[in-house]
């Protein structure tokens, strides 16, 4: 539904520190289904560990952050002016390592969303398997 360059013009981030890739669904400020192609290529897997890659839980977060943020972003009309930032990570699991060759699929539900304050369900899977999830919550400020 969404190809990069159309995230690029949603979120601000930018490499090596955007980590979503494309957008599969997309229902503005209710869901969003993204994707994330976790290759060799990335810059953490140098040191996160040598001869056993694993991606850092917190850059998982972060991706379903990023997804959660395409939610807000999308459901606003002045999107443009904001920045998002984290508020709370609550209830967060890490079932399975995350290796290069995985494909993260990140599906996010918005919980509630008040006076600029918004609280996702976050979840990431490879193939049908749940490696991740969390509870994010986010304030949209200006910029």
């Amino acid at each position: 539904m969404l190809d990069i360059v159309q995230i690029m013009e949603i979120l601000p981030h930018r490499y090596p520190f955007l980590l979503i890739d494309k957008v599969l669904e997309l229902e503005p400020g209710k869901r969003v289904v993204a994707m994330k192609n976790v290759t060799m290529n990335e810059p953490f897997f140098q040191g996160h560990f040598p001869g056993f890659p694993v991606m850092p839980g917190v850059l998982i977060i972060e991706a379903m952050a990023q997804s959660a943020a395409i939610l807000a972003y999308t459901a606003m009309a002045d999107a443009k002016d904001k920045v998002s930032y984290f508020m709370a990570i609550d209830n967060a699991r890490f079932r399975k390592p995350v290796k290069p060759g995985d494909t993260l699929r990140i599906e996010v539900e918005t919980l509630f969303s008040k006076r600029g304050i918004w609280s996702c369900a976050a979840k990431a899977y490879v193939g049908d398997t749940l490696m991740t999830e969390a509870e994010l919550k986010a304030t949209l400020g200006d910029k």
